[in-house]
């Protein structure tokens, strides 16, 4: 494993064999679009939404860096109380390549519609169950690193296997909690042997300060995303961020691994935000800067006062 350390590009190969396809999303794709951790959140502010995401390019440090293209939407079905999405997320790092492509369905449950007159205005408690399926292809160039000595090296893998993943969310006024399993099933129905896909479990929450109640204009959004995943270490996202008058959004976030992120965004009228991320690894790493971009469009009311 030594002979790994001295060269970035089998570096990175080595960690893409440790854990598949979708990686923890960065700051700004897991915050600003918790349907690619939590299929329970399909719908959940019922109008129709989609987002565009491409995370990790311009990486000048060397080729093989990890990148993430992402499309997703969903929205709310049946009075809002359920809802249907479904996503396109595309990986690189090194020599591998995960595509997943899945379908969602959530239903919610409001959980004291019944303890308030229907005249009064109230924050409601709900719960949201959600789960997905569809299919991950997954291939590894390994013949391209031209290793011949080496049994492990000696063929590409190929393999296009259905995955099944589910989440619950839980939300009451401002905040929000949510655990997810994307993948269940796991590299079971692979065709492959040498194939070991993991199963991370996600958990995920944030709470939204309104600074000034009568005046909704500055919203402090602290969240934190956790991952466990066999064999990796426990890892942490600490994120902040401020949205100023629904037109301008500023933020930062730190992943316990030593990577820091910035983001900025601005809100198009009422129903597009556009969002830009720039994350910063440890000098030690061999993945130095990367770049991000996330477009969002809600339709109804949009993003006011999110």
């Amino acid at each position: 494993m030594t002979r790994f350390l001295y060269h970035p590009f089998l570096l990175l190969f080595w960690v893409s064999v440790s854990v598949w396809g979708q990686q923890t999303p960065t700051f700004t794709e897991y915050n600003y679009n918790p349907f690619l951790v939590n299929p329970a959140y399909a719908g959940i502010q019922g109008d129709w939404e989609a987002n565009l995401s491409n995370i990790g390019f311009g990486s000048s440090e060397f080729d093989g860096a990890p990148k993430t293209f992402s499309f997703s939407a969903h929205s709310g079905i049946r009075d809002r109380n359920m809802g249907l999405g479904a996503a396109v997320i595309n990986d690189k790092v090194g020599v591998t390549t995960a595509t997943q492509i899945y379908g969602a369905y959530s239903y919610r449950i409001i959980l004291n519609d019944n303890a308030y007159p229907y005249w009064k205005v109230y924050d409601r408690s709900f719960i949201s169950f959600g789960l997905q399926a569809g299919v991950l292809m997954y291939d590894q160039n390994l013949l391209s690193l031209g290793i011949t000595d080496d049994p492990n090296f000696s063929e590409n893998i190929n393999s296009t296997m259905p995955m099944a993943g589910a989440g619950v969310m839980f939300g009451h006024a401002n905040f929000f909690a949510g655990v997810s399993i994307p993948n269940l099933i796991g590299d079971s129905f692979s065709n492959q042997d040498n194939l070991k896909l993991s199963k991370p479990i996600y958990g995920y929450t944030g709470y939204h300060f309104v600074l000034d109640r009568y005046s909704p204009d500055y919203i402090l959004k602290p969240s934190m995303l956790f991952k466990y995943e066999s064999g990796a270490p426990f890892q942490v996202d600490v994120n902040l961020s401020l949205s100023i008058k629904s037109m301008i959004e500023i933020g930062a976030g730190y992943r316990t691994n030593s990577s820091f992120t910035a983001m900025a965004g601005f809100y198009i009228m009422k129903n597009i935000r556009a969002l830009y991320n720039y994350t910063r690894n440890e000098s030690g790493s061999p993945l130095g800067a990367t770049h991000g971009i996330v477009l969002s469009y809600r339709a109804g009311k949009g993003f006011v006062s999110e």
